[in-house]
């Protein structure tokens, strides 16, 4: 009866910790998607389809399905690199989007990397945070502390 019990216990436990991260990534999806509308559109279109030889693609594409750590940096710094993806090669300015939270990229990417046919992992503010790095105080900032 007690092993019972404590099995149920550890299964309905699973349950739980299996739906709030299903939920934290549906939350983090609508978030980011509205981030997308307003900050990602314009360039890389409705369907995440790009335009060729301008802006890359996002749909099913290996530079947002593979390395966490690029696409976040390539959010916060911009690029302005021709570069190849996926045997194209890309040559417009992306600016960089360092203004937006961390929380904010953190979303945006979510949406991204599980919209328009991709299927990855979320991205969490706190890997943001860390290849953000320290934010520097303005000089406005320090006069106030």
């Amino acid at each position: 009866m007690k092993k019972k019990l404590i099995t149920a216990m550890a299964l309905f436990s699973f349950g739980i910790m299996l739906w709030a991260q299903t939920n934290n990534l549906s939350v983090s999806v609508a978030r980011g998607e509205a981030v997308y509308k307003k900050e990602c559109l314009s360039c890389h279109q409705v369907d995440g389809g790009g335009v060729p030889h301008m802006n890359p693609p996002l749909a099913q594409s290996s530079n947002v399905l593979k390395d966490k750590q690029k696409i976040i940096t390539v959010v916060l710094k911009g690029m302005s690199d021709r570069i190849p993806l996926d045997d194209e090669y890309y040559s417009n300015v992306m600016a960089s989007h360092s203004y937006l939270t961390d929380q904010q990229i953190a979303d945006v990417l979510t949406y991204v990397r599980n919209s328009f046919g991709n299927k990855a992992t979320a991205v969490t503010a706190a890997e943001v945070k860390a290849i953000r790095g320290p934010v520097k105080k303005t000089t406005s900032q320090v006069k106030k502390s």
